[in-house]
């Protein structure tokens, strides 16, 4: 494969990426035939720019025609043929960065900087990106404003929702730790967990695949708006095995009591235990444990 095929498939997956992101609120399941139906009449109310840099609206129709898509063939169904596109145009570029900060309105210019270099492997300025969010009145919502619908939270059987989070753990050595992990919010069962010395997508990608692979793929995850938890890592995951993902609020901590009781437990009863700990400490005892269990 050419360069250039490898970057025209990049931009499919990118347009699939945002078709997702436009019609991911109203695949919730919890949801009422009415209150899906308000949220699509919603999105076809927005005006869009095309790749081609015009301000178009997309119609329920083809809303309707991509949540179909998406159900029959996943996220795959949503990724147009490579040579359907056209080269990459900065207007593709910030509509995919206005879809990004429409679909979570609490993230910043750069948290959505971040993802676009990440997803297209370029990037506007923060500035350029900071205009035309409030060209297109996407920096603040109006008084009044209903709340987003996004369903029921209170899982009612196991893999219903993953709730994910990060706690700072303690030093090891010089350098600071970190434990993500992701509970399941109707067993309280941890299904994933890793520490690691830096809060990346990589290193949540190590406690998320586990669990994926072990107990199965949940129907939706609950997260907050940490950078890891906002990296396209994480959205695409969800896209192509059909997770719900969803960000918590700032400021609003429902259904985030469970993992935060665990990370409670955590620190009280296993990190108080380690404190002090160097990493020739944490290598002596993995070397003891296998003399062990080698024995």
């Amino acid at each position: 494969m050419s360069l250039e095929e490898h970057k025209r498939r990049e931009r499919a997956q990118a347009i699939g990426l945002f078709r997702y992101q436009l019609i991911c609120p109203a695949l919730d399941e919890g949801l009422s035939t009415k209150q899906r139906g308000r949220l699509v009449r919603e999105i076809a109310a927005g005006t869009h720019t095309d790749p081609f840099g015009n301000q178009v609206r997309i119609s329920r129709e083809t809303l309707d025609r991509w949540i179909r898509r998406y159900r029959a063939g996943g996220f795959e169904a949503l990724v147009p043929a490579p040579r359907r596109l056209a080269a990459r145009t900065d207007a593709q570029v910030l509509e995919l960065a206005a879809s990004l900060k429409r679909e979570n309105p609490t993230r910043t210019v750069a948290q959505v900087a971040r993802i676009l270099r990440t997803a297209t492997g370029w990037a506007p300025s923060e500035s350029t990106l900071l205009r035309y969010f409030h060209k297109m009145e996407l920096m603040g919502g109006a008084p009044g404003e209903a709340p987003a619908v996004f369903g029921r939270f209170e899982a009612t059987e196991p893999n219903e929702l993953w709730v994910g989070d990060a706690l700072h753990g303690p030093r090891v050595g010089d350098r600071k730790t970190y434990l993500f992990a992701f509970l399941d919010d109707h067993s309280r069962l941890a299904v994933g967990y890793r520490f690691g010395f830096a809060e990346d997508a990589v290193r949540l990608a190590a406690a998320l695949r586990p669990a994926l692979a072990s107990r199965g793929v949940p129907a939706g995850i609950y997260v907050d708006n940490g950078s890891a938890f906002c990296d396209a890592w994480l959205l695409r995951a969800c896209a192509k095995l059909g997770v719900r993902l969803v960000h918590s609020a700032p400021g609003r901590p429902q259904g985030r009591g469970k993992i935060e009781r665990w990370f409670r437990s955590v620190r009280t009863q296993f990190l108080i235990e380690v404190a002090d700990t160097t990493s020739e400490d944490l290598a002596a005892a993995d070397r003891s444990r296998h003399r062990v269990v080698g024995a």
